[in-house]
């Protein structure tokens, strides 16, 4: 695909076929974004998603390898060391921070009997060096086929992305009963093509959502599709049709600037973090931010969270990669996983909403 710096590129949509950018021409910024390693994982682990505690400590799965990982807080030169926290039954996938330091994990056998669960992991008195004790609160209904990103849509609730095709609704009980699970939402966009693509590709992948707007947004890789529905505020059910987005690449999980109304989305396979609108009426060409060309801490971009520092919403995050596990660089040979530090430059004005 060829490339241009921001002060290179003359856009002329008007005279050209709706996406003609997005599939065909592609920006990166004249500033590119700082990246430096926040830590190093052992060779072959598949790091899949992120959750940020409130000192900038993260929490880290290990797909591949059904674990949970804790990496410390470092300044922004040095490299932490991850610990092992836990290994579970299942691979483990989306963490999400439901109340201060108590974290909600879903786990999912995808490759095999399809049994999904979702797992309590209570820090308010935990210190690192010592062992965590997660609670299985939830076994899914055995509807659940490959449970993948998911996101908190209010008080106590969660979404998940089911990448055979549907997004699961979680409600999480104040007097501490049993949690629920239903369908929340299932569309066509979601879906993949089994038994089309070698290596198999997941439909639904990450999810999440804009409050201020009142959009859940989410990724379908096999189609390579982002898009969003409206969320009723009360009910926090979806509403209307899911819309189209952006299209054209392989995205994975994402984080969501509302202050400037753009997203960046990991693109795994391509390596690299691509920033998108909100606002579709804006995604008229690709606009790439971090990893073209091919930087090698970047293999396998699989999702990003922001810091919680103050200042770095909508700045620096957080991003997991895989190495190449799922798509070997050029060379063929795998790197190794890590948890990077971004920072962004400002996103173009162009893609604001």
């Amino acid at each position: 695909m060829p490339t241009a710096t921001l002060s290179q590129a003359v856009l002329t949509a008007d005279s050209l076929p709706a996406n003609y950018f997005l599939e065909n021409f592609a920006l990166r910024a004249d500033k590119p974004a700082l990246i430096t390693t926040a830590a190093s994982f052992p060779a072959n682990y598949f790091l899949e998603n992120l959750a940020l505690r409130a000192d900038n400590s993260a929490l880290v799965t290990a797909m591949n390898q059904k674990e949970l990982w804790y990496v410390p807080p470092a300044a922004v030169a040095d490299t932490a060391t991850p610990t092992l926290l836990h290994t579970f039954e299942q691979l483990t996938f989306n963490l999400n921070e439901v109340e201060p330091d108590v974290f909600y994990l879903v786990t999912s056998n995808v490759y095999t009997n399809h049994e999904s669960s979702l797992h309590r992991i209570d820090l308010r008195k935990w210190s690192p060096g010592e062992a965590i004790q997660p609670q299985k609160i939830l076994d899914f209904p055995k509807e659940a086929g490959f449970l993948n990103g998911g996101c908190l849509i209010g008080p106590r609730k969660i979404v998940v992305a089911d990448s055979v095709g549907l997004i699961w609704r979680v409600d999480l009980p104040n007097d501490g009963g049993a949690p629920s699970a239903r369908v929340w939402l299932r569309h066509e966009s979601m879906g993949s093509y089994p038994g089309q693509m070698k290596p198999e590709q997941p439909g639904i992948n990450g999810v999440r959502y804009a409050a201020k707007l009142g959009y859940v947004y989410y990724t379908g890789c096999a189609k390579k599709l982002f898009m969003r529905v409206k969320v009723n505020a009360e009910t926090l059910d979806a509403i209307g049709e899911p819309e189209h987005v952006a299209v054209g690449r392989m995205y994975d999980d994402f984080c969501i600037d509302e202050n400037a109304g753009v997203a960046y989305l990991a693109t795994h396979r391509e390596n690299t973090i691509d920033c998108v609108s909100l606002n579709p009426a804006r995604n008229t060409y690709r606009f790439i931010v971090a990893g073209d060309p091919l930087n090698e801490e970047m293999i396998g971009t699989t999702s990003a969270a922001w810091g919680r520092q103050p200042g770095q919403y909508g700045k620096v995050a957080f991003v997991t990669t895989d190495g190449g596990i799922a798509s070997p660089p050029p060379d063929g040979v795998r790197r190794p996983a890590k948890l990077l530090r971004v920072e962004f430059p400002e996103p173009l004005v162009a893609l604001r909403s």
